[in-house]
């Protein structure tokens, strides 16, 4: 084997999966830069290596060495000290307080950092705070070199290696070692496979009770991510006998344990097999334990809501209950100019009188108006009226409809920093209102309903709008569609469209779809359009160009104007693809503009992204999206501006965020855009669905571009079936379940 010692220049490429590098090495003894390949995990800018492995011939690439093995060495010179600490590996040091700190040590540099940091001082312009800094990050450091050196023969990522060491500290080998399936309850991004490899090697046994714990565990959690509440007892034994290998008693058996640590619920249920009505069904369902108690206490507290009205002096109610509502529409139309529908005068009626009610119905059917109207009466009562959405976009444009306060549903709660799901605003707690109005209601899951209904106070209205026929929530549950179906709360649905919406084609086809009609593409449209292309990598090339110029050119919007909303993420026409190709044409690299491979995404100044997971320290939260407005190399941190709220992130944390070029139609949901670009293709066959076509083009507000094939409109208008989610909620708000309700 050939031996190669350098400095590495630049990463080109890096899969933060299995570590596989492309990058560029000056050798120690001068020279023209080198192309390496390998694995190269934990290897940074900055660092010298000693490499093994042999010289090649890539037929495209020219001449590389290939590393078989690849070690950090500390740099001997000056210079390659400077290089090193100036690289931005170490937080708190840039290239101007590495070249000062330098000039003062010399070649004794590294061994005065390792040794004696408080001289650090000596050099010119490195304060006593800065010195702090350093110190504790060269110890980080090389705590987290340990750890990974531990990790890296088990396939473990950097990312992962630092999430380790900051979860648990200087103990993190030793809980590795002793528990490795720990690792996967506590650190973000490591689920029960990788948490299984490092077991694997370790030398746990593939029939331990820990290892079939944690895989019937994962099970559930992987179930709970597709939407379903609890999990039948024999698919969760098939599936986890599938997963380990392992016998089914032993999978039993683990179930037994998981519920004497109280960690699962098991129960029999009856459920509806299919939302918003459907076939009865009873199983032994098996609940990860927050999600059973998300369950009882939705059904349990909308009871109580609903019983609440009954009781004289705990509720507004009768302010309402002899009252001349002609009198009152007709000032409001005077007044505000709104003429009210005799459907949108029920809802406001209904919601004014009954303690929970739904409001469902769908684009251009006056849902804005009605909501306008009821808030004005409401508050013309003396009602405190709070409004919330899901989402901060969602929350913005119910603010801006009905020209009153919204807020998430997040920030009403009043999140604790650094104790995750827990909110100020509780049961003890109440918010301080007497009507809360909740828009894009198809979004709520049911965790976020428990906490949402335990802030509602005694005695108040709650009002929920949405529109049933899209998507149910990204989160496991099917609430609003489980509501509706109980039949245990009013329900009023607008189905007219009004004049002025329905000349537009984005709403007169979203209803034709809902109805299972193909849409129509008229030639005198000016708001709806089909490019009509077969081959798939051709419906990109079109993806990019529409986005980059033919809207602008035709319509005279920017690109940040435009979303393009993808049904799937795999594939030239998926999110992943998608997002590399108009990060290239958007935002291209600048050597002017920062960037940095983090979470195993090149993030750069100006690139739009989205959050992925509650994060409620930061205060922000999945679905959240904005712009990379800042990259501190010195100080290792990225800046994110949501609806012009600048959020700092640590590099450790910037795993959370993914480009938002494009987006799943999934993720949109609650979102509103000027213009949609939305390919689709037979290619996406296995998520061609009617309720998923008609919230991709109901996100639009003034442009919907469809790039693909009628056929595959076809498939997804035809397709009316809506994908089982395993809830019990609805036989429970009929009075099935009258269990106490968990604090």
């Amino acid at each position: 084997m050939a031996t190669l010692t350098g400095v590495i220049e630049r990463i080109t490429y890096h899969n933060e999966e299995n570590g596989y590098t492309v990058g560029r090495l000056l050798p120690e003894r001068g020279g023209a830069l080198v192309t390496v390949v390998g694995n190269m995990m934990g290897i940074n800018v900055g660092e010298s290596v000693e490499m093994q492995g042999e010289w090649t011939n890539h037929p495209d690439y020219g001449r590389q060495f290939r590393a078989e093995t690849v070690r950090t060495v500390l740099p001997a010179t000056a210079a390659g000290i400077e290089k090193y600490l100036g690289s931005g590996l170490i937080k708190g040091v840039g290239p101007v307080t590495a070249r000062h700190i330098v000039r003062r040590f010399g070649a004794d540099t590294l061994r005065v950092i390792d040794e004696e940091p408080d001289r650090l001082r000596e050099a010119l312009g490195v304060g006593k705070k800065r010195v702090d800094m350093i110190k504790r990050a060269w110890e980080e450091q090389r705590q987290i070199k340990e750890v990974m050196l531990f990790l890296q023969s088990h396939g473990v990522s950097t990312g992962l290696a630092v999430k380790i060491y900051k979860q648990y500290g200087d103990d993190a080998i030793n809980v590795v070692r002793t528990d490795p399936y720990r690792l996967q309850r506590d650190v973000y991004g490591i689920g029960f496979l990788t948490a299984d490899k490092i077991a694997q090697a370790l030398g746990i046994a593939s029939d331990s009770p820990e290892r079939v714990a944690a895989g019937a565990s994962y099970v559930l959690g992987q179930q709970a991510d597709e939407g379903h509440v609890f999990t039948p007892r024999p698919d969760l034994i098939k599936e986890s006998v599938d997963l380990l290998g392992v016998a089914p008693p032993l999978v039993e058996e683990a179930i037994e344990r998981l519920q004497q640590e109280e960690q699962v619920h098991v129960e029999a249920v009856a459920y509806t097999v299919a939302p918003a009505g459907g076939a009865l069904g009873e199983t032994e369902a098996v609940y990860l334990a927050p999600f059973y108690y998300g369950e009882i206490g939705v059904a349990g507290r909308l009871r109580k809501l609903k019983e609440t009205r009954l009781l004289s002096g705990a509720t507004r109610l009768p302010a309402f209950t002899r009252f001349n509502w002609q009198a009152a529409f007709t000032v409001l139309q005077k007044q505000m100019g709104l003429d009210l529908a005799a459907a949108q005068r029920e809802a406001v009626q209904t919601a004014l009188t009954q303690p929970v009610t739904v409001l469902t119905g769908g684009p251009g059917t006056g849902k804005t108006t009605t909501l306008r109207a009821l808030i004005r009466l409401g508050e013309a009562a003396g009602y405190r009226v709070g409004l919330a959405a899901p989402t901060g976009r969602a929350a913005k444009r119910m603010a801006e409809a009905t020209g009153h306060e919204a807020k998430t549903i997040h920030r009403l709660l009043e999140p604790v920093p650094a104790e995750g799901m827990r909110f100020r605003r509780n049961a003890e707690n109440p918010l301080d209102l007497d009507m809360l109005v909740v828009d894009e209601a198809s979004m709520l899951d049911l965790l976020l309903t428990n906490h949402l209904l335990k802030a509602v106070p005694s005695g108040a209205h709650l009002l929920l709008v949405g529109d049933v026929d899209q998507l149910p929530s990204v989160g496991a549950g099917n609430v609003l569609s489980d509501i509706i179906a109980s039949g245990e709360v009013a329900v009023v649905r607008l189905e007219i469209v009004f004049r002025q919406a329905a000349g537009s084609y984005i709403i007169t086809n979203a209803h034709r779809i809902n109805k299972g009609e193909m849409p129509l593409f008229p030639a005198d449209a000016n708001d709806f359009f089909l490019f009509q292309i077969e081959d798939v990598e051709r419906c990109a090339d079109m993806v990019i160009d529409l986005v980059q110029n033919r809207i602008a050119t035709r319509f005279g919007m920017s690109s940040t104007d435009v979303q393009v909303l993808s049904p799937m993420h795999r594939g030239p026409l998926g999110v992943g693809a998608l997002n590399e190709r108009l990060q290239q044409q958007l935002n291209p690299g600048d050597p002017r503009k920062p960037e940095r491979t983090l979470g195993g995404r090149l993030l750069r100044l100006g690139d739009r992204v989205m959050q992925t997971r509650n994060n409620y320290d930061l205060e922000v939260f999945n679905g959240d999206m904005g712009v990379v407005t800042g990259i501190d190399p010195i100080m290792h941190t990225l800046t994110v501006t949501f609806e012009g709220q600048g959020v700092t992130y640590d590099w450790a944390n910037a795993d959370e965020l993914v480009h938002a070029y494009a987006v799943s139609v999934h993720k949109s949901q609650g979102s509103e855009y000027r213009a949609v670009v939305l390919p689709f293709h037979t290619t996406h066959y296995m998520m061609l669905q009617r309720n998923l076509l008609y919230t991709a083009i109901t996100r639009a507000r003034e442009l919907v571009v469809i790039v693909g094939t009628r056929r595959a409109l076809a498939l997804a208008v035809r397709n009316d079936k809506v994908a089982e989610r395993h809830s019990a909620l609805a036989e429970r708000l009929k009075g099935a379940d009258q269990k106490r309700l968990p604090a």
